[in-house]
């Protein structure tokens, strides 16, 4: 299940580049701001702040879930449904190095294809 914590070919990222503060379109609407980016190798991933939409609330997007990067228009588009990431695991800063958690959301956003 690491494929989904890489970012495809398909979705122009290039590696280094910084897309905090980038919006985040999930496939049917706005779901938040980018906070944090990492390109880690079998480790990428995006923490959105789904503020306004789901205040207080923030979301762990792997990269693999990423179908777009336009740098242009300085947008990350998802993969997924807004009531996918709405119900994906729960984020909480404590987990974020947790294996169990990655495993959790892999798992998640695996079986939650478009």
């Amino acid at each position: 299940m690491t494929d989904i914590w890489g970012y495809t070919a398909g979705a122009r990222y290039t590696p280094g580049s910084d897309l905090d503060g980038y919006k985040v379109e999930a496939t049917d609407g706005h779901i938040g701001k980018v906070d944090e980016a990492t390109d880690e190798v079998g480790g990428a991933h995006l923490v959105v702040n789904c503020k306004p939409w789901l205040i207080g609330r923030h979301v762990v997007i792997p990269a693999g879930i990423i179908i777009r990067v336009d740098h242009d228009q300085e947008t990350v588009y998802v993969g997924r449904t807004k009531d996918q990431i709405k119900d994906a695991p729960e984020y909480s800063p404590d987990m974020r190095g947790d294996a169990g958690y990655r495993e959790t959301l892999a798992g998640y956003y695996s079986s939650h294809n478009r």
